[in-house]
């Protein structure tokens, strides 16, 4: 897998007093010694973590745990004190480091654009002229500007409002120009510094089910900061929980929810809904070659079924006390003609199924589901299973 965003041993002091605050911090001196001795502020430490192209990393804690700083870090808007970071620019990894002004600023023009908490909306300028600002400064013309506007703009359902200044927009359309503002450069790498955290909770979650509609479409590389844990359960591929500068977790969803590293981050998800974060992959019994007989069947005993496979595939299931088992492909949508209790039917989903989704299922028919990877049978969820996810 390609990186897009590497960081590397990555350190950032704010202050004048660099070395002896390096110093200090190499000899294991917290962020409150270091301020006393040299008023130079610790905001990252020791960060080493690698975000891959097409990807969400969420980096998330609480006020002041250093993740503003750490993204900010991507496009030189703040200076490392020590450390490598490369990024992705076509075939190139530049590092920010100690690239030059030239190759920093061509970077920001056409490899990372940024979207802020705040919108940062010029109150003079129409939608349309917002969100081209940046393709403007880069001296493309009017009527190619203007094509460009119009497709980032319908891209967030905002064409019918591109002539339209940011104090007839509502928060939730003002930060959709904030998104198209940074879509309309083509950069692949996005910077989302809290964008969604000033608005209404139905607004946040409405903006957060678009982007995941647009990364469908775009597959941008997303470095997404937050504070709130089921938002970045949500988004992120992969979430790092920073603390006092440091890095102390980072992993998939799955394995914070279900393998937090130390108490601080098991205090965030103490209280985290499941149901929203887990999918089957992490809860299900999996089915290894030794569990088939000769026949290639595979005995689920405690609810009485039994699936035939062919080379990794499914091609039936069978209950005791019903009989042959209707196989049904799970494709995101129950079917209308499936609402209530059908126990001869049995649903074959992608492992990567949510939980919600399986409990979905689960309410229709009392057969375990049937987990797949790429077409060959990677596990099943039974009753034991769900009960184990929810405890």
């Amino acid at each position: 897998m390609t990186n897009a965003v590497e960081f590397e041993n990555i350190d950032v002091i704010f202050g004048n007093r660099q070395a002896e605050s390096l110093r200090l911090l190499d000899q294991g001196r917290t962020r409150e010694q270091i301020a006393d001795a040299t008023n130079n502020v610790l905001g990252v430490a020791n960060v080493s973590i690698d975000v891959p192209e097409g990807e969400i990393c969420v980096l998330m804690g609480l006020s002041g745990s250093g993740k503003s700083s750490l993204l900010r870090c991507v496009n030189g808007l703040n200076s490392v004190s020590r450390g490598s970071l490369r990024v992705r620019a076509g075939n190139d990894m530049i590092d920010v480091t100690t690239c030059d002004s030239t190759t920093l600023r061509n970077l920001r023009r056409k490899n990372v654009a940024m979207v802020f908490q705040q919108f940062g909306l010029f109150p003079w300028r129409t939608v349309e002229d917002n969100v081209g600002f940046g393709l403007e400064l880069d001296g493309m013309g009017p009527a190619e500007r203007r094509d460009v506007v119009r497709e980032k703009l319908a891209l967030v359902g905002l064409d019918q409002w591109a002539h339209k200044y940011a104090h007839e927009l509502s928060g939730g359309m003002q930060q959709r120009v904030g998104l198209a503002r940074a879509f309309a450069t083509d950069a692949p790498i996005l910077l989302m510094d809290e964008p969604f955290s000033a608005l209404d909770p139905l607004i946040r979650n409405r903006l957060q089910d678009e982007l995941l509609n647009l990364q469908e479409k775009l597959n941008k590389t997303i470095l997404f900061v937050s504070h709130d844990l089921d938002e970045a359960m949500k988004l992120g591929n992969s979430i790092a929980i920073m603390e006092g500068g440091y890095v102390v977790q980072h992993g998939t969803p799955e394995d914070i929810a279900l393998r937090p590293a130390n108490g601080y981050v098991a205090d965030f998800v103490a209280h985290m809904n499941p149901v929203n974060i887990l999918r089957g992959r992490a809860i299900m019994h999996r089915v290894t070659k030794d569990q088939r007989n000769s026949s290639g069947i595979i005995a689920i005993e405690d609810e009485g079924m039994r699936i035939t496979v062919d080379n990794g595939t499914v091609q039936a299931a069978h209950n005791a006390e019903i009989g042959d088992l209707k196989l049904i492909a799970y494709d995101g949508t129950l079917s209308a003609d499936l609402d209530g209790t059908d126990n001869s039917v049995v649903f074959v989903a992608q492992d990567d199924v949510l939980l919600k989704d399986l409990i979905d299922m689960r309410s229709i028919t009392q057969n375990p589901v049937i987990l797949t990877r790429e077409g060959k049978i990677s596990g099943t969820l039974g009753r034991k299973e769900f009960f184990d996810s929810l405890t």
